[in-house]
């Protein structure tokens, strides 16, 4: 297989991610009913769907540390790194690709709610709506279909880091 179908699997992940994140924040709106931060449906004795507004970054870290603006400004800035890091691996580098699709994926989702959710362009807020353990987040953050694959793609990159090859997929020589 060549390399240009290779790359083009990054992109296709990242797209899933990206849809699947939009369609279940549009359901847990619409649909499922919860209009209003707070409101919550719960589905399992650990689970349950929680409408919660993030201000920071995944799993609501840096809120008091950074504005919704840099937030958006950095993940432009990320996702074109992204995009370019795809475009750039070598056809043995699959890992790398779907990690990598992971996280643009899950950055450009979270992006869409910074640019075009309440309060305003470039200042919204991400919608977060799946709470584990707690309906409240007490136990562990609430976050969504973004930040999971924002978070499992960045563990895939470090454990691949591991595996002695280079991010464009070339392996090492140990001298």
């Amino acid at each position: 297989m060549n390399a240009p179908r290779y790359r083009l699997y990054g992109f296709i992940i990242a797209a899933v991610i990206f849809v699947a994140d939009q369609v279940i924040k549009w359901w847990v709106a619409g649909p499922l009913g919860l209009r209003f931060e707070g409101d919550s449906v719960p589905v399992l004795p650990i689970f349950a769907f929680t409408r919660t507004h993030n201000y920071g970054v995944s799993l609501g870290m840096f809120t008091a540390q950074t504005t919704e603006m840099q937030l958006a400004l950095i993940a432009v800035t990320g996702l074109i790194a992204l995009a370019v890091a795809i475009w750039m691996m070598r056809e043995t580098a699959m890992g790398d690709i779907a990690a990598l699709g992971l996280v643009l994926g899950g950055a450009l989702g979270n992006l869409v709610d910074r640019i075009f959710r309440a309060p305003g362009p470039f200042v919204g807020h991400v919608v977060d709506m799946i709470s584990v353990f707690d309906d409240a987040g007490q136990v562990f953050p609430v976050f969504n279909v973004a930040d999971s694959a924002l978070s499992i793609g960045v563990v895939l990159a470090v454990l691949l880091e591991f595996s002695g090859r280079r991010r464009d997929g070339t392996r090492q020589v140990k001298t």
